[in-house]
This record gives C-alpha cells, sequence and structure tokens, in this order.
C-alpha cells in the first residue's frame, strides 16, 4: 500500500461523495454523501499520518476528532430529519424548501376537547 493508493482511493471516495450530494433528492441520501466525504477526509489523515516520517500520532488524533464531530453531526441531522417526517410526511428537498411554509391544518385541530 503506497500513499498514492491512498490518495487515490479518498479521492474517489469524495468525488462520489460530492456526486451524490450535487445529484440527490432524499435528505437521507444527501447525509449519507456528506458522510462519504468526511470519510475520504479521514482516509487522507491517515494516510499522511501513517507515511510521514517520525511521530504517527497527530493524523490519528485529528481523524478521531472528526468522527467524533461527524457523529455528532449525523445524530443532530437524523433528529432533524425525524422531525421533518413527522410534519411533512415527505423528505423530498424540493418539497421542503422552507420549514416556515403552512402545512395543512389538521382535522379537528383548533377544537375544544
Amino acid at each position: 500500500m503506497t500513499l498514492e493508493r491512498c490518495l487515490l482511493l479518498a479521492f474517489a471516495l469524495f468525488a462520489i461523495g460530492v456526486y451524490g450530494a450535487l445529484t440527490r433528492r432524499h435528505l437521507v441520501g444527501l447525509l449519507i454523501s456528506i458522510e462519504l466525504m468526511l470519510n475520504a477526509a479521514n482516509i487522507n489523515l491517515a494516510a499522511f499520518a501513517h507515511f510521514r516520517p517520525g511521530d504517527a500520532t497527530g493524523g490519528a488524533t485529528f481523524a478521531l476528532f472528526t468522527i467524533a464531530v461527524a457523529a455528532c453531526e449525523m445524530a443532530a441531522a437524523l433528529s432533524i430529519v425525524v422531525a421533518m417526517y413527522r410534519r411533512r410526511r415527505n423528505l423530498d428537498l424540493d418539497k421542503l424548501r422552507s420549514l416556515r411554509e403552512p402545512i395543512e391544518a389538521e382535522p379537528g385541530a383548533g377544537k375544544a376537547p
């Protein structure tokens, strides 16, 4: 395994992630594409840490930090996805342009119990 092969793998993953982020219309697919791009960056960090002479813990430390940030980001994003699905019953990005758009009134809303 060489540095060039690691960088080529990371480039391919990042390119697939960018393509997915630009073409996906479903919110979960978009989040998966963003996660793929973050993993490509982690491969770069680990590869440079491995092939760099000297201390190899710097790149691994940054990769672990990136993984932790990505996990927090995905947890927050998935909670927003669940809330949006409960409210709109749809995750198509074309139909979810704004969170301020009014939704149809539910039957029986506004009536006293």
